[in-house]
């Protein structure tokens, strides 16, 4: 037989990826690195130049690192770097006389390997577009939207079309994910259904130019967002950014029922904002209704769904890229140790346990508690009512806003594959606190090692074990297992002094996306309770 023959399902890709945004491709580099054979089918030919997904936190920098890709995105960057990219509140206008600083996510910059990044998302898209050109294992279909999704026992069936063109395509592969927006074919093919919730505001997004609002904002320096707190708007914001420094600038709010571009005065309600006119170019007028989706799985079989197709949220605090970005590192590297054959079932089906409980809890604990929190405060609180009142308020919001920055800690406490003690009520969220103490199901944070470098420049691409100062028959123990197990380890000695104390154990087990999956407070591990942990780790 010949080897299309043998491997019916699979001869165009093992990875069949539908929607080419930056969730797309960012899996399509992450499996293409690891040696999968994937396929991008993107309806666009270029990136669609709307500024949105601007705010890259300090995680989906780390990302980039990974993909080979953090010089090029930092490169790209439209604000000059000594400038900043920090957020402001405001009450009333923005030139009004109560703000504090928001969303300041440099304050967790130590629990990360790299910093944080803002530039419009199709910036990003071209870097990552770019990017995957580099690897021969990822093929790129621009130009081609993805009309039928079938699968079978042994792989997907993906029918594509040319757009503008009369170009058909049939695509097998052994697994496809569906990375098609909020709109997603994909989804509704693979019967995932979907829990909405409306909030029955129609927003309108603003893309002009203007040099004057530039210059109105100079006294707010380092600042690139501003969200404006109006009483009428009951906890919704208006919403501004900066696309680059001193021109251009995005504008998100809510607006009347029935507002079309011809029949609202939106001058006006951008300088209303402001507190002070200044010159206006329009470059784009759309609207969008406000609302939260979350599927109610990521999974169907063979069939996946990421990004956009998977949640969805208004763009509040810039959690939207940076969640689908997650979930291509998540789904990634777990896609590519079954296909490789060291990965179990239950490692494909931890990604749904993981990721979406995640989502779900940044929609309750973070998005929608922050519109409620708003909309409370502005009715309890009024300086024309209550001066003094007021002011208490708003400094007790001030200090709050620096909490909530740390309080947003993803992490898979409760994960089937993350090995742990203790409570059974454990479970993935949103809402953790940062620590440079390894935990089970949380991110790994930094560390300068004693053998020289940091700990990210010494992660493998497939487990890594952390020996601090272990004894070396424990270390041994973890090497035969990995060997017994086909599970890719490497394994990284060195001293618990210095910074990788903070890590609390001699021994920590590190996934491939930076995550811990077991740590050792015990410093004697024999070869059964290796072989226990790892098969646990690899979905066994």
């Amino acid at each position: 037989m010949t080897e299309k023959e043998e491997m019916p399902q699979h001869d165009d890709a093992e990875v069949a990826i539908i929607g080419g945004g930056p969730v797309g491709m960012g899996l399509a580099i992450e499996l293409g690195q690891r040696g999968i054979r994937c396929i991008v089918v993107e309806r666009h030919p270029q990136p669609q130049p709307i500024p949105k997904g601007q705010n890259l936190t300090q995680r989906t920098m780390e990302h980039f690192h990974a993909w080979g890709a953090e010089k090029q995105l930092r490169a790209a960057r439209t604000i000059p770097p000594e400038y900043g990219i920090g957020g402001l509140t405001a009450y009333g206008t923005l030139l009004g006389g109560y703000h504090y600083d928001w969303l300041q996510r440099d304050l967790v910059k130590p629990y990360y390997y790299t910093a944080n990044e803002r530039l419009p998302q199709y910036a990003t898209e071209a870097v990552l577009r770019r990017r995957a050109a580099e690897l021969p294992t990822v093929q790129t279909l621009y130009g081609w939207g993805a009309e039928t999704v079938e699968q079978g026992a042994e792989g997907v069936t993906v029918t594509v079309a040319q757009r503008g063109g009369e170009g058909r395509r049939t695509l097998r592969a052994a697994y496809a994910v569906g990375c098609d927006g909020a709109r997603s074919r994909v989804r509704e093919q693979a019967g995932l259904a979907q829990t909405r919730t409306d909030h029955d505001r129609l927003m309108v997004l603003l893309v002009f130019r203007s040099h004057g609002l530039h210059e109105l904002l100079a006294r707010y320096p380092g600042k690139s967002y501003y969200n404006v707190l109006q009483p009428e708007l009951k906890g919704y914001w208006k919403f501004f950014g900066r696309v680059d420094l001193g021109s251009t600038w995005f504008f998100h709010a809510p607006v009347p029922p029935g507002t079309t571009a011809d029949n609202f005065d939106f001058r006006a309600y951008l300088q209303e904002a402001v507190g002070a006119p200044f010159d206006i170019e329009f470059e784009h007028i759309g609207f969008w209704d406000l609302r939260f989706m979350l599927a109610d799985s990521y999974r169907n079989g063979r069939i996946f769904i990421a990004g956009d197709a998977a949640h969805s949220h208004p763009p509040y605090g810039g959690y939207g890229v940076n969640s689908g970005l997650e979930d291509a590192r998540n789904l990634g590297w777990k896609l590519a140790a079954v296909l490789r054959g060291w990965g179990g079932e239950h490692l494909l089906d931890s990604y749904d346990a993981e990721r979406r409980p995640v989502f779900q809890s940044t929609i309750r604990d973070f998005i929608a508690k922050s519109i409620e929190t708003d909309h409370g405060f502005l009715d309890a609180h009024d300086p024309a009512r209550d001066r003094e009142a007021f002011e208490a308020a708003w400094q007790a919001r001030a200090q709050g806003a620096v909490g909530e920055v740390h309080a947003f800690e993803p992490h898979y406490e409760g994960s089937p594959v993350v090995w742990q003690e203790g409570s059974a009520e454990r479970a993935s969220s949103a809402k953790g606190a940062h620590r440079f103490e390894a935990q089970p199901g949380h991110h790994l944070a930094p560390a300068a090692l004693s053998s020289g470098g940091n700990v990210f420049e010494a992660l493998g691409a497939g487990f890594t074990l952390l020996a601090l100062g272990a004894p070396p028959a424990s270390v041994q123990a973890f090497r035969e297992a990995a060997a017994a197990l086909q599970l890719p380890l490497e394994v990284v000695e060195a001293s618990s002094e210095g910074e990788a104390a903070r890590y609390g154990a001699p021994l920590v087990l590190v996934r491939p996306d930076e995550f811990v999956a077991w740590v050792g407070s015990e410093a004697n591990v024999g070869l059964t309770q290796a072989q226990k942990i790892l098969a646990l780790a690899q979905g066994q």
